[in-house]
C-alpha cells in the first residue's frame, strides 16, 4: 500500500475499471483516500522515468518497475522524487493532495499499474475494453 496507514477500507475495490467514470470514460486504477499531506511511498522498487505535472492527473509519478510495469502515481499534493532517481519501498516520492481532475474532491492517490507490452488476450468487448490489454 503506497499510502501512509492507508488499508483495505482507504479505496472501493471495485473503483478499478469503474465505467463510467469523467473525462476519461472508464476508470483505470484505485484511489486511496487520506488526509492531504500524507506520505507516498512507493509500492515497488524501480527507475523514476517522469515525475511533473499533467491536465487530468495533476502533480504524478511514473516509475518502471519490475516485469516492466509502469507504476503511476497521480493527483499528488507534492512530488519529493526526481527524473532518473532509484527508488525502493522506502522512498518517499509525495505527498497525498487533489490536483489536476481531482480538483476540489477529497483528496486522494490514483495508483494504477500497467503494461507498455499488450496482452492482448485480456481484450473484451467491455467500452474501451481494448485498454485491458495495458493491465
Amino acid at each position: 500500500m503506497p499510502v501512509d496507514g492507508a488499508g483495505k477500507s482507504s479505496y472501493h475495490t471495485q473503483s478499478f475499471w469503474f465505467y463510467p467514470w469523467g473525462k476519461s470514460i472508464t476508470h483505470n486504477g484505485v484511489d486511496i483516500f487520506a488526509k492531504k499531506g500524507t506520505a507516498i511511498h512507493t509500492a515497488t522498487y524501480g527507475l523514476v522515468l517522469h515525475s511533473g505535472k499533467i491536465s487530468l492527473g495533476g502533480n504524478f509519478v511514473l516509475i518502471l518497475g519490475p516485469k516492466w510495469r509502469l507504476h503511476y502515481y497521480a493527483h499528488l499534493d507534492e512530488i519529493k522524487t526526481s527524473r532518473l532517481s532509484f527508488v525502493n519501498m522506502k522512498s518517499l516520492i509525495g505527498s497525498v493532495g487533489a490536483t489536476g481532475n481531482a480538483a476540489g474532491k477529497p483528496p486522494h492517490l490514483h495508483y494504477s499499474i500497467l503494461t507498455p507490452v499488450p496482452y492482448v488476450w485480456r481484450m473484451d468487448s467491455d467500452r474501451q475494453g481494448w485498454k485491458k490489454c495495458f493491465i
